[in-house]
């Protein structure tokens, strides 16, 4: 018998192929299970052209036999079969695809769809296998042939016995190493999983036999070892379905049995599109956040599939960040795949699935929004904070998309509101979308700053979370309003005659203020009359970007940047400390730094700022005591 070398090249790329193009060794079994359902499609195909033939799908399968006496794993299939030069040009020359072959000569027809385009995936079976037969007969021929390989050395190929049309391939799986355990791929219940993995929604049976104990006939309380065959794969995959025959306990199931979680979906979206590429979806919002969601090691992603063969477990192009949550499958047969189909290109496909993913979802969580409000708000506490990243990630790249999609607190609601919700209840002289920032509602209600706007009636946007504020200033504007928060500069709000904060500027309090900020050289910006205090002596206030809370937040982070926000301090000239205050200034020095400097500290503890220093704070207050 003479053994055969393989052509161009083919012994270097075979090499190269088996060790360093499939990252997962059980991919062979996919892509042997898919070359078996080409076979049956081209008989499918044929007989669509040829009425001599007649195809019916219940002769149709694909048998995989497992044999640990032997170390023997056969996949077999009635396919199509192939002739002696097929196996010479397929098989011999590593890299030539008959499946790509047959799709190219008849890529103007319709009625078939072919899986296996690069003939590469057939030696996939050399990563389990030390030696590879394959014997064939061929649709229309009474003649068979065996084609065997122990890797890249060459083949032989010798004349055979088959009694039926289709091809069988024996590997003879490798003994165990030190480091690889090749026992598990003869294995019944390990095969079946991968199955169910790679190649569940194979549209043809695949068959596997497995042993079960029954009870025996005539006899009590005796059993029996009984070999059953199984079909192991679903074979009609559920997002080919008509949506109307499927129920929600039916998209509830798959979610389940594809354990994209533990939860319950609070909603599916069920897409299939067929216009400028083609490709059916299924996604889910789930109800709670993964324990490791905010972690590194979450992966983002969903299950991508090439006319029902697993391409990627997570294919993260699919989803933007913000909305990584998302669950679900995308299948298309218009993906361009890379030579080991693990991968994909970044092709115009991808991005058009993606863009179209990203908008059906925005729609369907503004649909939950309008329609499911309480379902909507389950959503948003658990991922809220993602949106809000999203917001404020990418210098507000996606703000359009997101902004619709947001809720916060309201001071007047006391609940979640959305923007739009906000800006529609907003008074005739209402200039801003007011919000206050601090670490719970109860806190934020009990700030000094908030007075003023609650007592002109305009309603509050509570901001508890570290990335509340930051989003916000990426949005900037919402239906062209603008933000403002309670604590800054400038509140936009007009007083209806002159107030007495600005009689006390006009009285010589100047010099006081002066004074004071003089006293905390290095603290506070300036000291100022408050025009937005009622029944508080002080409060601190911000001008420019930072704000106080952001000061908080930033310093908080473990690279511990030093930014500091420009604080005025604000004393409130209707309240009985601001005369004590004259009077200090006028008689006794020492007294004013005193009561500036428990003021100033005052207003940092009402905002949740650390004092500088506790100590000498401590000795102010016994000061004043005695």
């Amino acid at each position: 018998m003479t053994k055969t070398a393989f052509k161009a090249e083919s012994k270097r790329l075979l090499e190269m192929m088996i060790n360093s193009i499939y990252t997962q060794r059980e991919i062979f079994l996919r892509e042997l299970i898919s070359n078996a359902s080409d076979a049956i499609d081209k008989i499918y195909y044929k007989a669509l052209t040829d009425d001599s033939l007649v195809f019916n799908k219940d002769n149709y399968f694909i048998k995989i036999t497992a044999d640990k006496a032997s170390r023997t794993l056969t996949i077999a299939d009635t396919g199509i079969g192939m002739t002696q030069e097929d196996l010479e040009n397929n098989l011999g020359v590593i890299a030539k695809s008959g499946s790509l072959a047959f799709k190219q000569e008849n890529e103007a027809k319709e009625g078939h769809n072919i899986i296996g385009q690069f003939g590469v995936g057939f030696y996939s079976a050399f990563m389990v296998a030390d030696k590879v037969t394959v014997t064939s007969r061929a649709l229309g021929s009474d003649e068979a042939y065996q084609w065997e390989s122990e890797g890249a050395e060459g083949y032989t190929i010798v004349p055979a016995s088959k009694e039926t049309i289709g091809t069988e391939i024996v590997m003879t799986i490798k003994p165990n190493t030190e480091d690889d355990q090749y026992d598990e791929f003869l294995e019944p219940y390990r095969l079946k999983a991968i199955v169910k993995k790679y190649s569940d929604f194979i549209r043809y049976p695949i068959k596997m036999d497995f042993e079960s104990q029954q009870p025996k006939e005539g006899a009590d309380n005796e059993f029996e070892q009984v070999i059953e065959e199984q079909t192991v794969n679903s074979m009609v995959p559920i997002w080919r379905k008509n949506k109307n025959e499927l129920t929600d306990a039916d998209y509830e199931n798959f979610y389940f049995e594809k354990r994209y979680g533990f939860d319950k979906p609070i909603k599916h979206v069920h897409i299939s599109a067929d216009g400028a590429v083609v490709y059916n979806a299924i996604l889910f919002i789930p109800e709670r956040t993964p324990f490791d969601y905010y972690t590194k090691e979450y992966e983002k992603g969903l299950e991508l599939y090439s006319n029902g063969v697993l391409i990627m477990d997570k294919c993260a192009d699919l989803l933007p960040d913000y909305f990584s949550f998302v669950k679900g499958m995308v299948d298309s047969e218009d993906l361009s795949l890379n030579i080991s189909r693990e991968l994909l290109q970044h092709d115009r496909q991808l991005k058009l699935i993606a863009k179209n993913i990203k908008n059906k979802i925005k729609s369907s969580l503004l649909s939950l929004l309008k329609d499911e409000r309480e379902q909507y708000d389950k959503f948003y506490e658990s991922f809220g904070r993602q949106l809000k990243f999203g917001v404020y990630g990418d210098y507000g790249m996606h703000k359009d998309d997101l902004q619709d999609l947001l809720l916060f607190y309201s001071s007047t609601e006391k609940k979640l509101v959305s923007l739009d919700e906000y800006v529609s209840r907003m008074q005739e002289d209402q200039k801003f979308i007011y919000y206050a920032a601090g670490s719970s509602i109860d806190r934020i209600e009990k700030l000094p700053q908030t007075e003023i706007v609650a007592d002109k009636g305009y309603e509050m946007l509570y901001f508890t979370d570290d990335i509340d504020e930051f989003a916000i200033k990426a949005l900037n504007t919402y239906k062209d309003k603008s933000f403002k928060s309670v604590s800054s500069g400038d509140l936009g709000i007009e007083a209806d005659e002159k107030d007495k904060a600005d009689d006390a500027e006009e009285s010589g309090t100047k010099e006081l203020f002066e004074g004071m900020k003089t006293i905390l050289e290095g603290k506070v910006k300036s000291v100022k009359a408050s025009k937005r205090l009622k029944s508080h002596p002080v409060c601190l206030s911000a001008e420019g970007e930072v704000s106080i809370e952001m000061e908080k937040i930033l310093k908080a982070m473990p690279n511990g940047q030093d930014v500091q926000a420009d604080k005025v301090l604000e004393i409130n000239v209707n309240h009985e400390v601001f005369q004590t205050l004259k009077s200090a200034q006028s008689s006794d020095p020492e007294k004013l730094k005193l009561y500036t400097n428990l003021l100033y500290n005052q207003a940092l503890l009402i905002e949740g700022l650390p004092i500088q220093d506790p100590v000498a704070f401590t000795n102010d207050i016994c000061k004043v005591m005695v």
